[in-house]
C-alpha cells in the first residue's frame, strides 16, 4: 500500500522532503499540482503530503520529520535523544525563518522578480550578516550544527542556502565564512543531497541590481530647435535616398487583438467597477452584462511561494509590481488581487478575467508571471462565484483550506 503522495515543484523548500524520499526509497509517489492538491490545500502551499485515509500535512518542517519516521523512526537524522531532536527542530526553524525569508528579501528585488527598495535590501542584508554569524560560529566548533554528525537540520538548512549561494556569496563572502563554506560542501556531497547539488558551481560576485533604462529627455535647447527646423529636410533627403527600401515592418499586435472586440467593451465594466458600489451594483452588473463565457474566461491567479513571504506590505508590494509589469495586456484583462493573514504568515490570490479561453497570452508579457499559479474557473459553481465577487470586494475573509483567513491588503488591475 502507497504511503502517500508528496506534492513538489522545483521551489527550494521542496528539495529535502523529495530528497528523503528518494534516499528511503520511500513508497510516495512525488507529484506536481493536480486536482487532489487543489482540494486539499488552497492555500496552495509547497510541499504539501497527502497520506491513506486522507492524512494531510503541510510545512516543510513536519512533513520532512514525518517522512523520516515513515523511513526509521530511530534515524540518526532525528537526533540520539531529546536535547538533540529538540536542537534539530531549533536549527530547522531557524533556518526556515530568519534565513531563507530574509536571502529572499534581498535577492528577489535585485533580480527585478519584485520591485526594487534599497531600504529593504539593506535592512536584508544587515540582517542577514547577523544570522550568518550564528552558523559560522556555530560551524567553526563543530563539524555540524548538531554535534559531530549529519541530521536533518543540516540537509535543510543546507537547502536553504542554496538560494544564497545562487545570488548573494560570491568568493570574498565565501573567503570571510570558511565554516558555513566548509560546511555546505560537505553537506549537499552527502548521499542524501548529492544527486541534486553534487555539481554546484558557486558564482563568483554576488548580482547587483541593473536600473531600467531611462528614457532620454527632449531637448529644449537653442541647437534642438534648430535641429527640428531641419527635420523636414533631412527626413525629406532620406526617404530619396532610401525609396527602394522595404519599409519597416509594423510594430506587433497583442497576439489577443486577433480575437476581435468583444460585444461588451471592458472599459464600460472597469468605469462601473470604478464608480459604482461594489457589492450592490457593480458586481450584479458583472454578471449580467460583462461576463460571457464564449467570450472571456475567469481565473484564480494564486502566487506560488507564499512560505517565503513576510511583511503583508511588501507582500502587496509585490502584487503592485506584477502589475505593473502585466500593463501591456491592460485592454484584455481585468482582475483584483488580495493579501490575506498577517505578517510572516500571509499569502496572495485573487480572480481575473481575461480576454478568450487561454490565460498564458495575457499574462506571459510580465517577466514574473512563471511566479504565479493559475487555475480556470467554472462560474456555473455557487462557490467559485462567491469567491470571485469577494476578490472584487475585497468585504470577507479568504477561505483557505477550511480556515478564514482575513484579508489584509490588495489591489486592483484595471
Amino acid at each position: 500500500m502507497s504511503l502517500g503522495t508528496l506534492y513538489v515543484t522545483e521551489q527550494i523548500r521542496s528539495l529535502t522532503p523529495k530528497a528523503i524520499v528518494e534516499y528511503f526509497k520511500l513508497d510516495v509517489k512525488l507529484s506536481d499540482k493536480d486536482s487532489a492538491y487543489e482540494k486539499s490545500f488552497p492555500l496552495n502551499k509547497i510541499p504539501a503530503f497527502i497520506g491513506p485515509k486522507g492524512f494531510r500535512l503541510t510545512e516543510v518542517i513536519a512533513i520532512s520529520v514525518y517522512l523520516i519516521n515513515l523511513a526509521d523512526s530511530k534515524s540518526p537524522l532525528l537526533g540520539k535523544n531529546a536535547a538533540e531532536y529538540a536542537q534539530i527542530l531549533k536549527w530547522l526553524s531557524f533556518a526556515n525563518m530568519e534565513l531563507l525569508p530574509k536571502e529572499a528579501s534581498v535577492f528577489r528585488p535585485l533580480k527585478g522578480l519584485v520591485p526594487y527598495n534599497k531600504k529593504q535590501i539593506d535592512e536584508g542584508n544587515a540582517f542577514l550578516v547577523k544570522v550568518n554569524s550564528v552558523f559560522e560560529e556555530r560551524l567553526a566548533n563543530f563539524t555540524y550544527l548538531v554535534g559531530e554528525r549529519l541530521t536533518l537540520a543540516d540537509i535543510f538548512a543546507a537547502t536553504t542556502y542554496v538560494r544564497g549561494f545562487d545570488n548573494l556569496y560570491g568568493e570574498e563572502w565565501r573567503k570571510e565564512h570558511p565554516s558555513i563554506t566548509r560546511w555546505f560542501k560537505t553537506v549537499i556531497a552527502s548521499p542524501y543531497l548529492k544527486e541534486y547539488l553534487g555539481d554546484y558551481k558557486f558564482i563568483a560576485k554576488p548580482i547587483e541590481y541593473v536600473p531600467p533604462k531611462k528614457e532620454k529627455k527632449k531637448e529644449t535647447t537653442p541647437a534642438a530647435a534648430t535641429k527640428k527646423e531641419a527635420a523636414p529636410k533631412a527626413a525629406a533627403a532620406a526617404a530619396a535616398q532610401e525609396e527602394d527600401e522595404p519599409a519597416p515592418a509594423p510594430k506587433p499586435k497583442h497576439p489577443l487583438e486577433a480575437l476581435g472586440k468583444p460585444k461588451a467593451p471592458l472599459d464600460e465594466w472597469k468605469r462601473v467597477y470604478s464608480n459604482e458600489e461594489t457589492r450592490e451594483t457593480a458586481i450584479p452588473w458583472f454578471w449580467e452584462n460583462q461576463y460571457n463565457p464564449e467570450e472571456w474566461s475567469l481565473w484564480k491567479v494564486d502566487y506560488k511561494y507564499n512560505d517565503e513571504l513576510t511583511l503583508t506590505f511588501m507582500s502587496n508590494n509585490l502584487v503592485g509590481g506584477f502589475f505593473n509589469r502585466l500593463s501591456a495586456s491592460t485592454k484584455y484583462m481585468f482582475g483584483c488581487m488580495v493579501v490575506y493573514g498577517e505578517n510572516n504568515n500571509n499569502g496572495i490570490t485573487g480572480a481575473f478575467l481575461v480576454r478568450g479561453q487561454d490565460y498564458a497570452p495575457a499574462f506571459d508579457v510580465a517577466p514574473d508571471w512563471e511566479s504565479y499559479e493559475f487555475t480556470k474557473l467554472d462560474a456555473s459553481k455557487p462557490e467559485v462565484k462567491d469567491f470571485v465577487d469577494n476578490m472584487f470586494a475585497w468585504d470577507k475573509p479568504v477561505d483557505v483550506n477550511g480556515e478564514k483567513r482575513e484579508i489584509a491588503d490588495g489591489k486592483v488591475f484595471k
